[in-house]
C-alpha cells in the first residue's frame, strides 16, 4: 500500500510539473506613458496659401483623440491653420453663435477656401464626423468660413492640452485625454 501512495505522489508532482510547464507565461504589457507637454495655448502654422480640403475624419488613441483634415496638393505644401480655445464659437463671417457640445471649444481655422477660385462654385462639403463615444471629443462641426478660410468647431470634454502638426497632405489635431 505504501508503494501505491508513494507512486501516486510522484505522479502528481511530475504531472503538476508538466502542467505548469505547458502553461504560457502571462504576457507583460508595457505601460503607456500618456504624459504630454503640449499645452492649451493657441497654435498657428503653415502658409497662407490656400489648399482645398477634401476630407475630415476622427480616431481614438490610448492617450488622445485625433482629428485629421486631408488637403489637396503635395506633401511639401504647408497647410495653414490656427487652432485655439474660445469661450463661444462664432460663425465666420456672420458672427452668429454656434452651439456645440462639450465643456470647452476649439476653433479651427484653416487656410482653405470653400469655393473654387476659378468658377466661384462651392466645393463639396466636408463629411460629418461622428465622435459619439469618444473619450475627449464631444462634437465636430464645419461652421463657416470666408475669403480663403474654412472654420470648424470641435467640442471637447474640458480645456485639455492639444497639438497640431502636418504630415504629408494631412493636418492633424490631437487632444489629450488628461493633463
Amino acid at each position: 500500500m505504501r508503494r501505491t501512495g508513494t507512486a501516486l505522489v510522484v505522479i502528481m508532482v511530475a504531472g503538476g510539473g508538466l502542467v505548469a510547464g505547458t502553461v504560457p507565461a502571462v504576457a507583460r504589457t508595457a505601460a503607456v506613458d500618456c504624459a504630454v507637454t503640449w499645452g492649451s495655448l493657441d497654435k498657428t502654422g503653415g502658409a497662407v496659401a490656400s489648399r482645398r480640403l477634401t476630407d475630415v475624419r476622427a480616431g481614438q488613441h490610448e492617450c488622445f483623440d485625433r482629428l485629421v483634415f486631408d488637403a489637396q496638393g503635395t506633401a511639401a505644401d504647408p497647410i495653414g491653420y490656427t487652432v485655439r480655445y474660445v469661450d463661444v464659437l462664432r460663425q465666420d463671417p456672420s458672427d452668429v453663435v454656434v452651439p456645440i457640445k462639450g465643456g470647452a471649444v476649439l476653433e479651427i481655422s484653416l487656410f482653405s477656401s470653400r469655393y473654387d477660385p476659378a468658377t466661384g462654385q462651392p466645393y463639396p462639403p466636408l463629411p460629418a464626423v461622428d465622435v459619439t463615444g469618444y473619450r475627449t471629443f464631444r462634437e465636430f462641426k464645419v461652421t463657416g468660413g470666408s475669403e480663403g478660410y474654412t472654420q470648424a468647431g470641435l467640442g471637447v470634454r474640458a480645456r485639455l492640452p492639444f497639438h497640431v502638426f502636418q504630415t504629408a497632405n494631412h493636418l492633424v489635431v490631437d487632444v489629450a485625454h488628461t493633463w
